[in-house]
């Protein structure tokens, strides 16, 4: 079962707050700190599960999260849950995305919304994802069509000579 889903900003700031279990708003806020500290304190090439913190039921429970930019999105879960299908359902932070932007709703047609998520989806894998980035533009400079480069500059009394530079090519 779900215990809680906490998104908040790189400085620990919340963004968004859902206890599925009744805490004092006293606890809430310590359970926030604490999970802030716990996951900020992580290098973001480990494993992205944990055991809870003290104050949401220790090793009972585990906090299950994904660093996106700017923003962490965690949830605490207790054993029943599955850890990777949790992270499946982080990525519901995409559609949020075409819902709402700057706190301003865009879009509430459900079928527009699916179809720029499926756009989105094409267009990553067209393009092979962010990892691939850096060798296709490597690529599309080597692939420009610049002119000729003239060898002889003359401006009146003026001769300069401009050496063959595609060897640095």
């Amino acid at each position: 079962m779900i215990q809680a889903i906490l998104v908040f900003n790189n400085h620990g700031k919340p963004r968004l707050v859902r206890f599925y279990q009744r805490f004092p708003e006293e606890i809430q806020q310590q359970i926030i700190r604490e999970t802030f500290h716990l996951v900020l304190k992580r290098d973001d090439n480990i494993c992205n599960f944990l055991e809870g913190g003290s104050l949401i039921g220790g090793s009972d429970y585990k906090l299950i999260y994904r660093h996106y930019a700017t923003l962490y999105f965690v949830f605490c879960v207790d054993s029943s849950e599955s850890e990777l299908g949790i992270l499946d359902l982080i990525q519901v932070h995409y559609i949020l995305q075409e819902v709402v932007m700057g706190g301003m709703v865009l879009e509430t047609n459900m079928n527009e919304i699916v179809a720029q998520i499926e756009a989105q989806n094409r267009l990553e894998k067209s393009e092979g994802g962010l990892s691939a980035a850096p060798a296709r533009a490597v690529s599309a400079v080597k692939n420009i069509n610049l002119p000729e480069m003239p060898r002889n500059i003359n401006i009146g009394d003026l001769n300069i000579k401009v050496p063959n530079l595609s060897q640095f090519v």
